[in-house]
């Protein structure tokens, strides 16, 4: 009888122990986990942003031609060009089979029409370590922006920025920002 005893509180003092070690989570906790969690992956991508946004500056405020624009920063750039004042943006930055895909908003910042234009967009890396453009892998393309019959004070150019998925898509910058040459018939 003396071992049924000794028996009888230890397995008592036992699960008493093994309820106190493991309390069931309420959903209270389980709710505020998931909102810490998600306020973590808000302030990464602010992070991300900030940086990307102090580079974009860096590199426009050493630009005396043409606009840098960082997908990352997801911010605006005006560029001084023939046309006048344009703000320039970069929007649906998205994966495609051959690369990324992404449009580039140009609006004039006096809200005045925006003129048939042609311009070169260059796309790449940047440097991991210092922020820099890798210009040696960096691809270019022209875009023509054709006149309109009816005036508007912004267009949005769709981009093919093929070789870089979206994640590896440092940069895009737009230069030679030009009026398109007029094409009138002559009799």
């Amino acid at each position: 009888m003396t071992r049924r005893m000794l028996w009888a509180p230890a397995v008592l003092s036992l699960l008493v122990l093994s309820g106190c070690s493991s309390p069931p989570t309420s959903p209270q906790v389980k709710e505020l986990h998931q909102e810490v969690s998600q306020l973590n992956q808000q302030m990464r991508k602010l992070t991300t942003q900030a940086a990307a946004l102090e580079i974009q500056g860096q590199l426009n405020s050493q630009s005396t031609q043409g606009a840098w624009l960082l997908p990352q920063a997801n911010t605006p750039v005006e560029l001084q060009t023939q046309l006048g004042k344009l703000r320039l943006t970069l929007s649906r930055v998205e994966g495609e089979a051959s690369g990324s895909r992404a449009n580039l908003n140009v609006r004039s910042t006096d809200d005045r029409p925006v003129p048939a234009f042609s311009a070169t967009v260059v796309w790449g890396e940047l440097d991991p370590a210092s922020g820099k453009p890798l210009s040696a892998s960096s691809l270019s393309q022209p875009i023509n922006v054709p006149a309109t019959l009816m005036p508007r004070s912004s267009v949005t150019v769709p981009l093919r920025l093929s070789g870089l998925s979206p994640e590896q898509l440092g940069y895009v910058r737009v230069h030679d920002v030009l009026p398109a040459a007029s094409h009138e018939v002559t009799p």
